[in-house]
């Protein structure tokens, strides 16, 4: 197995990967996590789900494209230069809602949803408001992160705040937990209860 061939690339990924190139965007989402989330997300069919740190929109790409055509997908960022690249990308698919706001906000002010999947690619909802996003996930949902072990764009001691969250995350009891090695490094907990 080549986990590299990777044949399912959505359309516009390519030409999002140069517009990241062109504006100077270091955060971009690796593309194997993209996949991952396309097969996650193919997999509840009509879901609802969360994104938060849309970024260019590389993750969106890819969960887009896993999606049936009754599934919702809310993605928060806070920086409206962002938001309006997403929006120029896919501001037509009536399955998504692109929001420009703090996530940490949003988080609080929509307490009462809940979704199927939950992809924390931002400091809120993976490094602060934690009891909150948790409780936004169904049960049989994912909460998904990324970037668990040391990336290049981490700013010092920032190693410390994974471990208190891995920590965190192995001693909660209504989720089920896989920490792997992969990619960008990966959580993958399902709340089961």
């Amino acid at each position: 197995m080549v986990d590299s061939n990777i044949l399912d690339i959505p359309k516009s990924y390519k030409a999002m990967v140069r517009k990241s190139k062109e504006i100077g965007f270091t955060m971009p989402s690796d593309i194997y996590i993209g996949t991952f989330l396309k097969t996650l997300v193919a997999s509840k069919p009509g879901g609802d789900f969360l994104e938060l740190g849309t970024g260019i929109g590389l993750s969106l790409a890819w969960m887009l494209d896993g999606m049936n055509t009754e599934s919702l997908l809310t993605s928060v960022d806070n920086d409206e230069k962002l938001i309006a690249i997403a929006e120029e990308y896919f501001g037509r698919d009536t399955r998504l809602r692109l929001i420009c706001a703090d996530g940490a906000q949003w988080i609080k002010n929509n307490s009462d949803r809940k979704f199927d999947l939950i992809f924390a690619d931002a400091w809120p909802g993976k490094y602060s408001e934690i009891d909150e996003i948790l409780d936004m996930v169904n049960v049989g949902g994912f909460y998904i992160i990324d970037d668990m072990v040391a990336q290049p764009n981490w700013p010092n001691g920032h190693h410390e705040n994974v471990s208190r969250l891995v920590d965190y995350l192995e001693k909660k009891e209504n989720f089920t937990l896989t920490k792997m090695n992969w990619s960008t490094g990966l959580i993958i907990a399902v709340r089961n209860k």
